[in-house]
């Protein structure tokens, strides 16, 4: 993969971090600054370490599936695309909260908004492309947009989250196929 395929697939992949934080961020009406910081400190981290995750999972299997990994990772990566489009057009409610964000939510949603990127992780497994600095990427995107989620979330209280997922659902796809015919010619 090459670089720019990684920030674009770390962007993607920080979507769903962004819209937890945006909505943390319409709730939240003291302790603006911590929760956002643990937050964005926590799905950073995770999204930093699914990746190493699924990379590592993938080369144990690597030699068993080589023969078919560029279909692994257009289905994955098609997968992905699909489901932040379906996401797209769930309803969440929200409400009006002054405390601290807990541990074991920040760590449930930290898990929630990574699962993708454990996927993600074994895509970059099988185009061979060593894992740090896509890691490193990813969780420091993550980090950047679980803060400006937050922070537009409590500034703005109003933005096109839909918009945002659909769009990510149709990058992902994008690469799907950017990944299928890099394989075929």
């Amino acid at each position: 993969m090459s670089t720019i395929d990684i920030l674009i697939l770390a962007i993607v992949l920080s979507i769903d971090a962004c819209v937890v934080s945006f909505s943390n961020g319409l709730i939240f009406t003291n302790n603006k600054r911590a929760n956002s910081l643990m937050l964005a400190f926590s799905v950073g981290f995770f999204q930093f370490l699914m990746p190493i995750i699924g990379y590592f999972l993938a080369q144990s299997v690597n030699k068993y599936v080589e023969p078919y990994d560029h279909w692994i990772v257009f289905g994955i990566f098609i997968l992905l695309g699909f489901k932040f489009i379906k996401d797209a057009f769930k309803k969440e409610k929200t409400k009006k909260i002054d405390c601290y964000l807990c541990f074991s939510y920040i760590f449930l949603v930290s898990i929630a908004t990574s699962i993708d990127a454990l996927g993600a992780g074994v895509s970059i497994a099988f185009t061979k492309t060593p894992i740090l600095l896509p890691a490193i990427i990813i969780g420091i995107i993550t980090f950047i947009n679980s803060l400006l989620g937050f922070w537009s979330g409590y500034l703005f209280k109003k933005f096109p989250i839909k918009n945002l997922e659909i769009t990510g659902g149709v990058v992902l796809i994008l690469l799907a196929f950017k990944v299928l015919f890099e394989s075929i010619s």
